[in-house]
This record gives C-alpha cells, sequence and structure tokens, in this order.
C-alpha cells in the first residue's frame, strides 16, 4: 500500500541525523572488524545514503555507494518478485501445480509455486555448492524432488529451501525463454535503475575491484593468526545463481525494498502485496515471525516489516521495510562480523528516528511458562536431505545438537516447544528453532533448527 504523508519517525535536522548515523557506521565498522559497509535510510521524508571503509582489504579499493555486494540469499526475493510479475501478467498462476510446469516435480504433484516461494513447499535444503557444480538444473531438482525426501507436505510447514528458488529460476526460463540473468536484468534490475552484476557471470567485474559496470566489493573472513581481515572467494553453483548470485549495494536494496511497500512502479500493488501476505504454514522459527510469497516478515510493537537477509562468503546484508510508514533501511557489509555490526545498528538506528528496526528475531527464553518438554521425546536423529542432525540427551538431563557430526551445541527447551541455542562463547541463549509433534501420534517427528526443517529418521 502507498505510505502516508507523514511518516511516524522523529523529526531531525537532515544533516545531523546525517552525521550521527555515519560516525555510527564508522565506529561500529571498526569494532566488528568489518573493513566496508553501506547504510540507506529511507524514512519517505528523508533519505539518507552512507558508506565507510574499503571493499578490499588486500587492494585498499574504496567502498563506495554504488559499490555491489555479494548478498547471497538476498537474491531470493528478486526471483521470487519476476515469478510474482509472470503471474501479474497471467503467464502462470501462483496456485498452479509445480509439476504442470517443471517435470522434475512429477513424484510432488501436489507443490504448488506459491509453496516454492514462501519455503512451504517441504524440500530439502538442496546439496552443497560444490555438488551442484559437477550437475545440471534438471538432476539437481529431479534429485531433491522426491516423495522420499519431503520433509512435510506441501503448505503444512516451512523449511527454507535453496532448491525451491532454484526451482523458480528454472520456472522463469521456462516461461521466458530467457535465462535468470537476463530476466530479473530485463524485467526488474533495469526498471529500478540498478547495474546488472551477476557472481560467475559478469564479464569484466573482479571481486574488491573496479569492474567494467560497476565496483564490486570481496567478502572477508577474520584471520585469528594474523588478527586482520583477508579478502574470501566467493563459493556459488551456476545453477544456483536464482538462489544467491546477485551483487547489489544498499542503494539498490532500498530501491527493492521500496517497490515492496508500494512506492516505486517497478512492481505492480498487487506484486508488492503478494510479496508480503502471510502464507499459511509458514513459521519460519529463527528466521522471522512469518513468511510472505518471496519476503520474510517481522513483528516489532505492533508493526509488521517486510525484509530479507543474505550472506554470501564473507558478507552479511540485510532489508527492512515497513508498509505503514514506508520507512525502508538497507545495510550491506563485507564480513561475516558485519552481522553484529548490523544489530547493534538497527538498535541506534531506532534511537535515532524512534522506530525500531527488528534486526533479529529475539530468543525463545519468554515462552509460555510450563514444564519443558521431555528430552527423551526428542533425543534421535533428523535429516534435511543429505544433513544429518543428532538430538542427544546430556549428562545434566538436557539436551545437546550436532550437524553432520559438529561439535553438539547446547539446547535450552520450552514448554510450547520452541528451544534456544546456547552460544558456546558466550552462553547468551540464541534462537534455534521448534521441535514438531505428529499431531495423529503424538510423537515428535521434527525438528526446525535455523529455518530448516529435519525429519526424525532413527531413535537416539
Amino acid at each position: 500500500m502507498p505510505y502516508p504523508a507523514s511518516a511516524p519517525v522523529r523529526e531531525r535536522a537532515p544533516q545531523l541525523l546525517r552525521r550521527e548515523l555515519q560516525h555510527r557506521l564508522d565506529t561500529l565498522a571498526r569494532r566488528h572488524r568489518v573493513p566496508g559497509a553501506q547504510l540507506v535510510l529511507d524514512t519517505g521524508a528523508e533519505l539518507v545514503a552512507l558508506h565507510t571503509g574499503v571493499a578490499d582489504a588486500a587492494t585498499g579499493a574504496p567502498f563506495t555507494g554504488d559499490t555491489a555486494v555479494p548478498v547471497g540469499s538476498l537474491t531470493k526475493p528478486y526471483t521470487a518478485a519476476l515469478v510474482l510479475l509472470l503471474a501479474d501478467d497471467g503467464d502462470l498462476d501462483l496456485d498452479d501445480r509445480a509439476a504442470a510446469h517443471l517435470p522434475e516435480f512429477r513424484q510432488l504433484p501436489d507443490l504448488t509455486i506459491r509453496q516454492l516461494l514462501s519455503h512451504t513447499s517441504g524440500l530439502p535444503a538442496g546439496p552443497d555448492s560444490d555438488a551442484a557444480a559437477r550437475t545440471t538444473a534438471a538432476r539437481y531438482l529431479a534429485a531433491v524432488c522426491t516423495a522420499r525426501d519431503a520433509l512435510f507436505p506441501p503448505g503444512t510447514g516451512f523449511s527454507y529451501s535453496n532448491a525451491g528458488y532454484v526451482a523458480a529460476g528454472r520456472l522463469v526460463e521456462s516461461v521466458t525463454g530467457m535465462t535468470w540473468q537476463e530476466a530479473v536484468a530485463a524485467l526488474l534490475l533495469e526498471p529500478m535503475d540498478t547495474v546488472p552484476a551477476f557472481l560467475g557471470s559478469e564479464p569484466g567485474v573482479e571481486e574488491g575491484g573496479q569492474g567494467a559496470a560497476r565496483p564490486v566489493a570481496a567478502g572477508h573472513a577474520f584471520n585469528a593468526l594474523t588478527g586482520r581481515v583477508r579478502p574470501v572467494r566467493q563459493n556459488l553453483a551456476p545453477l544456483e545463481a536464482p538462489a544467491g548470485a546477485l551483487l547489489l549495494s544498499a542503494a539498490d536494496l532500498a530501491a527493492f525494498g521500496g517497490a515492496a511497500v508500494g512506492r516505486a512502479k517497478a512492481l505492480a500493488a498487487d506484486v508488492a502485496d503478494e510479496l508480503r501476505r502471510p502464507q499459511p504454514g509458514a513459521r519460519p522459527g529463527a528466521l522471522a515471525d512469518g513468511w510472505g510469497a518471496g519476503l520474510a516478515l517481522y513483528r516489532q510493537d505492533g508493526r509488521l516489516w517486510c525484509g530479507h537477509d543474505g550472506n554470501a562468503m564473507g558478507t552479511s546484508c540485510h532489508l527492512r521495510a515497513e508498509p505503514d510508514s514506508g520507512v525502508v533501511v538497507a545495510f550491506t557489509g563485507n564480513a561475516g562480523s558485519a552481522t553484529a555490526l548490523w544489530r547493534e545498528l538497527a538498535v541506534e538506528i531506532a534511537e535515532l528516528i524512534g522506530l525500531p528496526v527488528p534486526a533479529a528475531i529475539a530468543p525463545a527464553a519468554s515462552a509460555a511458562p510450563g514444564a519443558p518438554i521431555d528430552p527423551a521425546e526428542c533425543a534421535g536423529d533428523y535429516r534435511n536431505g543429505g544433513i544429518r542432525y543428532r538430538v542427544e540427551t546430556a549428562r545434566d538431563g538436557g539436551l545437546t545438537l550436532s550437524v553432520d557430526g559438529d561439535l553438539p551445541l547446547v539446547l535450552r527447551c520450552y514448554a510450547d516447544l520452541r528451544y534456544d541455542l546456547i552460544a558456546p562463547d558466550t552462553g547468551r541463549p540464541e534462537p534455534g528453532g521448534w521441535f514438531h509433534r505428529d499431531p495423529a501420534t503424538g510423537v515428535i517427528d521434527r525438528v526446525q533448527v535455523s529455518g530448516r526443517t529435519a525429519r526424525r529418521v532413527g531413535p537416539a
């Protein structure tokens, strides 16, 4: 919907707001060892666009307002918007069966396009990028779109899935006759005045440098031996492009966020509404409070924000938009530690404008009172595609969780089947997910871990 003429944010002299935000962005980037970052705050009445630091710590290339950052999963809302544009043109219907358009879904005849976009399809996450690079999109989907690997009946649960967006990209290509890159550039990026840039397929563009089209930032990791950050290379299979290949600036993300809340003509009102309309069965746990057909939903002080998070190799990028006020906040950072920067910055933005920005989901520690679930009910092996999760009873009677044999993390469980993960370095609770009880049998049959659901396959 269009935003009201007067956004409910604290009035502040524009230059003072800009100076304060710049100071805080600079300070937090240094504190969190983030080489470079961008921030755009658009209140509807005022637009503040800032940047700090370098695009590449090895070369010293400056981070500018136009620098494009690998945004990882923030690519997904663009792919979803493409599908919704096709639906708006009558080329498909969101409630069409995916199998009617893509033969790889013949074993899952009831799964719909809408469910692909809202992560309620029951598809597993999909193989990692190294494995995906050795196959084709058709074989990739045929391998995961099986009744054997389905996590739950379509529309009855939530599990974040790259495979669902590989399928959405294939759908775009099937309907338009263009590659996904061609379609997203022509139908979305160019109408939003965004210069197209993609991981692995943009001629002349190099990470951390000045390419033929625009400068691109490298991702960075912290080197414990030297105490410095170092550039890292991106790793994304070409077939995964619809799930994570875009390179964008915070200004680009803010333009998309504005369109998603009805402030720009690049997305028709019906498309924008569908992107953020809450979908049945979408209970994303640690990721968000709900999900639309492409955007995550966050409840904050009685308001429902929309947006998405994205992490590539050594980057952390975030978008939040509030439809009623029209406020949009976009952030990019070229280090994994930029997630912590973003969370602190969101608190400080709220202090400056008087409107709390939902940076992350709170831990479940405030769950409804009552006796926590019996750990013995939860212990067992769970599977999401090729990812294995093991829940075990600890010596103190609690639970631990390990993923693919990694060191186990302590769980703190609550009466409503939610749980927190206890961070090993700080001892603080972090949102984890929830256990699911089969309504017919009463048995715990699934666990959700950071947005991904795993089906129980064996006892402890």
